[in-house]
């Protein structure tokens, strides 16, 4: 098994955005391998505590041995949808900040059994939680052709998607598709070989859509978002990184209702919906990462950091 290792991305512009009290409570939504979370720690008083989510089992033994010895810590496994919840049947009513890092692990992704990349071989699988039963081995074999156009075209944003999805319905029938290499190979046999070798890459849009679909990463973000932060004291910061453009629109619209008075459409001259803004935008402009960190880690280029604060 692949060593759990993950450089977090625009560490410093998460530490600096959340702006962090010595004494106050903040939640780490992906844990991950605990880069952002030891910095986070760093900052806080013994008064201090940071909850850890993750719904990966392999991030959540190796952030319990990490901070075993750490009291300002716990360690949670459960999807990070559900902290909010968990959180308050734990007592814990206000926050003073949050993260959520919506980026796929480099564990995960050079790990070749998880299934993740079309660079590695194995067996195809894209969990995040390895106890759920729904994988990408059932969704490319046992979908039906026009639910998994809808996920190419939906989650993947693949022009192709058409094309795709006729040779993957046409390889299933012989045989299942059983492995990452296999599935890259039907989906390459999909373009023109000039835009294969010219272009590269032609798998990614096409494995991203199976994966989000297989984690169901999009489902139920705007909810998260909007529940964490009526959780939040005043003065306390969101901070979220976002690495496609889809997660990123939903962040962006939450955050943009969040902090505007009212809603109402432009020809109402009145205000009738009485929303009153909750939070401010620290950036009005998503962040991203610097040149620097860009040649040290390609998988930040992109990244998308965007912060809030509470009213």
């Amino acid at each position: 098994m692949t060593e759990f290792k993950h450089i977090p991305v625009m560490l410093n512009e998460v530490i600096t955005g959340l702006n962090i009290k010595a004494d106050g409570n903040y939640v780490d939504c992906t844990i991950g391998g605990g880069g952002h979370s030891s910095k986070i720690l760093e900052k806080l008083s013994e008064k201090g505590h940071l909850f850890g989510f993750d719904r990966d089992a392999d991030a959540v033994k190796v952030c319990r041995e990490r901070f075993k010895n750490n009291k300002n810590v716990t360690i949670i496994h459960a999807n990070y949808k559900e902290a909010p919840k968990i959180l308050q049947e734990m007592g814990v009513k206000d926050i003073d900040g949050f993260l959520i890092d919506l980026g796929v692990s480099s564990y995960q992704i050079d790990t070749a059994e998880r299934g993740f990349s079309f660079l590695h071989d194995g067996r195809l699988d894209m969990r995040m939680d390895t106890e759920q039963e729904l994988d990408a081995f059932h969704v490319v074999n046992y979908y039906p052709k026009e639910k998994l156009l809808d996920i190419l075209y939906k989650y993947g944003e693949e022009s192709n998607a058409r094309r795709i999805v006729e040779n993957i319905v046409k390889y299933r029938k012989i045989k299942p598709i059983e492995t990452t290499i296999e599935l890259k190979n039907i989906i390459e046999e999909s373009f023109p070989k000039k835009i294969i070798y010219g272009k590269g890459g032609v798998s990614k849009k096409t494995f991203q859509a199976i994966r989000i679909e297989v984690n169901g990463e999009l489902s139920g973000l705007d909810k998260l978002l909007k529940e964490l932060l009526s959780m939040l004291s005043k003065g306390g910061r969101g901070v979220v990184l976002t690495f496609h453009s889809l997660e990123d629109r939903i962040v962006k619209n939450v955050f943009r209702e969040e902090s505007t008075d009212c809603l109402c459409p432009p020809r109402i001259p009145v205000c009738i919906c009485g929303h009153k803004r909750t939070i401010k935008l620290i950036n009005k402009k998503p962040i991203i990462a610097r040149e620097e960190e860009l040649k040290n880690n390609s998988r930040s280029s992109s990244a998308k950091l965007r912060i809030v604060e509470k009213l």
